[in-house]
């Protein structure tokens, strides 16, 4: 699903009144975080609510956790230690309906002391509402897997890497993991500090027993060395990027393995972008930038030429013939005939430049790029954010038309964008941003949550007045489709609600 931002602001209108519950009575703890939860498929799922008890000991710490269904009614909660390094948790469902809660907001100052070691997640089972630390497995040079439930300390690792650092010339990286196609998948490699060689992909089965290996970079150095990004997996094939460097030389390809006997299935070129284009063709800044669909998986990255930024790029695998469309948008000419004053490098007015915030892929492979006009903090300047631009593209990833939502200046806030959703099984979207706005009647300036659609490609934006108000603060979240969750704050009086909300549209 989409990254969250969440940004506290009132509300002062609601939508229509739905369903509501207290937070604060859920648990006698503090709570101290809450966010939705999505299945493998990006379904609403939920949320999870967390709360600190403080300290049990001085190595041990109580949390709580309350487990709500996506219309607010709450089905599970319990009780569990930690130690001293975690003061959240973040959830989140894994392929066998297992709500995991990830170590948040972690205290590392702490990770210096003598007997620190990193915190591990916790393992619900809402079957039985039982709740366990998550064991981690670690392959071994020699061959052997072992579980971990327990990591070493800090200082524990730094000592033994720096004897083996020592003996070898090398550290032995490995990292190993349950994959939903059953069975484990395992990377390992050695690290020399400047580069790394002897990297394998490994795959076991259900009893952890070696069912093939596939080897690659064998004899890596400096200067001459591949790696390989993977793209996907199901359970018939892993697709990934194999990339070989020889100084300044690079090449790509297509490399597919068969997920059942780890031999190659295609291992074709990829041509026609720059080397900087395809080596970050799977990350654009920070956001969920893929998506795969039965028969092809679609990624959007930037588009570099010499190493410059100058727009977006589509890369579209077929999962079936193995072929790869590329196709790019540039800043110029492509959408500066949509976007007054935009240069080459997505530079905008007045030091502004198009800072992405989300995409939206669609089954026939267009895509929505949504971006926002960002101006970072300088020295003796604020960061400031304005307008926000919709980019939508037809299957062949050209542009079609792009929106202005024109915006009130706001000042040290990165975005006021808030988060999106796919509606109608995907096929269609909705995303929210807020604007300080001045009231046409009060002429006081208040804040408005613009709640925007495209549905069959046509856009239609319903605009609710929001502000502060008997000192709540209200943070939008996510909710089931259909509706907007809206949670209401005073931690001076206790008061923590959550309601659902729709939409009209």
């Amino acid at each position: 699903m989409k990254k969250l931002i969440l940004l506290g602001f009132g509300l002062i209108q609601t939508i229509a009144y739905s369903q509501t519950q207290d937070l604060a009575s859920l648990a006698s703890g503090k709570n101290v975080g809450m966010n939705a939860l999505f299945d493998t498929k990006d379904n609403l799922y939920g949320y999870v609510s967390i709360y600190s008890y403080g300290k049990t000991d001085n190595k041990k710490q109580k949390f709580e956790y309350v487990i709500l269904d996506k219309n607010l009614n709450p089905v599970a909660n319990k009780e569990f230690e930690a130690g001293l390094l975690v003061s959240n948790y973040f959830g989140y469902v894994d392929f066998k309906g297992q709500i995991i809660l990830q170590p948040s907001d972690i205290n590392y100052l702490q990770a210096f002391s003598k007997d620190a070691a990193a915190p591990v997640s916790m393992v619900i089972d809402p079957k039985t509402n039982t709740v366990k630390p998550k064991v981690y497995y670690d392959y071994q040079e020699d061959g052997t897997f072992k579980e971990i439930s327990q990591p070493k300390t800090f200082k524990e690792e730094r000592k033994e890497n720096r004897a083996e650092k020592k003996e070898k010339g090398y550290n032995y990286v490995s990292a190993v993991g349950e994959i939903k196609e059953g069975g484990y998948l395992a990377l390992e490699y050695n690290d020399y500090g400047k580069y790394i060689n002897k990297n394998s992909l490994i795959k076991f089965d259900d009893n952890k027993k070696e069912i093939w290996r596939y080897s690659y970079n064998t004899n890596g150095d400096k200067k001459v060395f591949s790696d390989l990004t993977i793209l996907e997996k199901d359970e018939n094939r892993i697709y990934g990027i194999l990339r070989k460097v020889n100084d300044d030389d690079k090449t790509f390809s297509l490399l597919v393995i068969d997920m059942k006997t780890g031999k190659e299935l295609s291992n074709k070129p990829i041509t026609g972008l720059s080397p900087e284009t395809i080596y970050n063709i799977d990350a654009l800044s920070g956001i969920d930038n893929d998506k795969t669909f039965d028969d092809k998986v679609v990624l959007l990255g930037r588009n570099y030429i010499s190493k410059e930024n100058r727009g977006f790029a589509r890369f579209m695998l077929d999962k079936n013939s193995y072929n790869v469309d590329l196709k790019t948008i540039s800043y110029k000419p492509d959408l500066s005939n949509y976007i007054p004053k935009l240069s080459a490098d997505g530079g905008v007015e007045n030091g502004y430049y198009l800072q992405t915030k989300d995409a939206y892929f669609m089954s026939d492979g267009s895509v929505g790029i949504l971006s926002e006009k960002f101006k970072p903090a300088g020295q003796y300047n604020a960061p400031k954010t304005t307008d926000l631009v919709y980019i939508n593209t037809d299957k062949d990833f050209k542009v079609k038309d792009v929106q202005v939502f024109e915006k009130e200046k706001s000042k040290w806030v990165n975005s006021d964008y808030l988060f999106s959703q796919y509606l109608n099984d995907g096929k269609d979207v909705v995303f929210f941003f807020r604007d300080y706005q001045k009231d046409q009647v009060t002429k006081e300036k208040k804040w408005n949550l613009f709640i925007n659609t495209i549905i069959d490609g046509k856009f239609k934006q319903e605009v609710v007045p929001i502000s502060e108000k008997d000192n709540y603060v209200v943070t939008p979240y996510v909710a089931k489709e259909g509706y907007i969750l809206l949670r209401e704050f005073n931690e001076k009086e206790k008061f923590n609600k959550i309601r659902l909300e729709r939409l009209n549209y």
